[in-house]
């Protein structure tokens, strides 16, 4: 887990310092991390990608070390500072791989910027808006880490693994709760409330011109399988399924890190 990234550098958008780290040369491939992590997620692909790649990875609002936007961080907000980074790189098109609200940020940005994307990866994410459960879910979330940040944090991300790994892969587990625990309040509460509010993007999914790969988890006790798969019937998505639950960049490592360059080379 401890690749380390190339050194991180920053941008002011909107009075605000976002994060990102610029590896490799080639076709750009944005690299979006999930809720409660940040860039040093992808630190293990990195060195791989980045020989025939120009790897981006930038810490999404209020995470890592771009600061918050405000009390709410709507998946546009974080599609815009995206936007912002590339903008500043010259890049002008770019392959995404968006795990969990990573991925939301990815559907955000295809909205905003249509001819800015050459292919999407939804790794443990949806093209869906919350369902009224999940919002309440968020809602509860956002009480729980206001009364108990720590605990909230540790408990969040132990439950986004597989019942089965969560012995196997203790040290990384912990090494993903240090990173979580640097997140300010500020960005856990904002993200939530973010992805409570965002907007049902599955017709993306249906019209696209460009590859999108959809990677789930069988065991993943956040999305359901069975309800996230029927999204790419009647489409041209590509789907990738893994046995695990919902920290497949940790749970799948090996596997991902031979996938992801095969979808690559159809952008």
């Amino acid at each position: 887990m401890q690749n380390k990234l190339s050194a991180l550098k920053q941008i002011i958008y909107k009075n605000t310092t976002i994060s990102y780290t610029d590896s490799g040369k080639g076709t750009a491939i944005v690299l979006l991390h999930g809720f409660l992590e940040n860039s040093t997620m992808w630190a293990y692909f990195v060195p791989e990608f980045s020989k025939k790649y120009r790897i981006i990875c930038i810490d999404l609002l209020g995470h890592g070390a771009t600061e918050p936007m405000g009390y709410v961080h709507s998946m546009e907000d974080n599609a815009d500072a995206v936007h912002a980074v590339l903008s500043e790189l010259k890049i002008r098109k770019a392959a995404f791989v968006g795990h969990s609200m990573g991925g939301y940020v990815a559907l955000a940005f295809a909205e905003l910027y249509p001819h800015a994307v050459k292919g999407i990866v939804l790794l443990n994410s949806t093209s869906r808006a919350d369902s009224d459960e999940r919002k309440a879910n968020r809602d509860r979330a956002i009480k729980a880490v206001k009364q108990n940040y720590t605990n909230f944090v540790r408990l969040s991300i132990a439950n986004l693994f597989s019942e089965n790994n969560r012995e196997r892969l203790a040290d990384e587990i912990e090494n993903v709760k240090e990173e979580a625990l640097k997140t300010p309040l500020q960005g856990i509460v904002a993200s939530l409330e973010g992805m409570k509010i965002r907007k049902d993007r599955e017709v993306i999914l249906h019209f696209a011109p460009y590859p999108i790969l959809l990677v789930l988890g069988k065991s993943d006790p956040v999305l359901n399988y069975d309800e996230n798969i029927d999204q790419i019937e009647n489409t041209s998505a590509k789907l990738l399924s893994f046995p695990d639950g919902h920290m497949s960049p940790i749970e799948n490592r090996e596997q991902l890190k031979k996938e992801l360059p095969e979808f690559f080379k159809s952008i």
